[in-house]
């Protein structure tokens, strides 16, 4: 992997504002990846693959990372970033809405990772749960929303979303299968662990 290359596609996302893993919720995840190497990854929500670039490093040799993403000019962008980074062999982009391609999907993961739209993260987590490997873990970034998600945010703009992030926190919270952390990184990441 050519580390420099990736250093200059995420300071190039970061001048022009594109949303990309913030570096201490790339570190915290990192701990849990680190802690057996992965055979497949799904990451919802690309935008230039920066994350997903990150995560190819706790692939097993065999390992592939799935990612999805609807906005055509980011696909274009995460495609040339991945050759330039050098993991094309380790990461597969699926362009279209991902609340179309999901249930399209048949693999087992043994790790999901939430980070697109915020209003479709119960969506998400039901089609996560349906191919999760036992002992899997679904992480779902940027949870808290910037504080609206624990405090009595009412605003119409972001309504929709703020209501659906406390559903999906509250399904986490309370599914008997999951055993579930809310951190306070970033914009607050949800670490749900399937249990056996």
């Amino acid at each position: 992997m050519n580390k420099k290359e990736l250093e200059k596609i995420k300071r190039e996302a970061l001048e022009e504002h594109i949303p990309i893993i913030m570096d201490d919720t790339l570190a915290v995840m990192g701990k849990y990846l680190a802690e057996k190497k992965r055979e497949k990854i799904l990451e919802i929500g690309t935008a230039v693959g920066y994350s997903a670039m990150c995560f190819t490093e706790f692939l097993a040799e065999s390992g592939w990372i799935d990612t999805i993403e609807r906005d055509e000019k980011r696909v274009k962008q995460a495609r040339e970033n991945i050759k330039k980074v050098g993991v094309e062999n380790q990461v597969r982009i699926y362009e279209g809405d991902a609340v179309e391609i999901l249930p399209t999907l048949n693999e087992k993961y043994d790790v999901v990772f939430i980070d697109a739209a915020k209003g479709k993260y119960p969506f998400f987590l039901k089609e996560s749960l349906r191919m999760i490997k036992p002992n899997g873990i679904i992480f779902a970034d940027n949870i808290l929303y910037k504080g609206y998600v624990m405090s009595d945010y009412n605003k119409h703009k972001q309504r929709t979303a703020v209501r659906n992030l406390r559903e999906y926190l509250k399904e986490v919270s309370e599914n008997p299968n999951l055993e579930t952390e809310i951190l306070e990184i970033g914009d607050g990441l949800a670490v749900s662990r399937i249990k056996n």
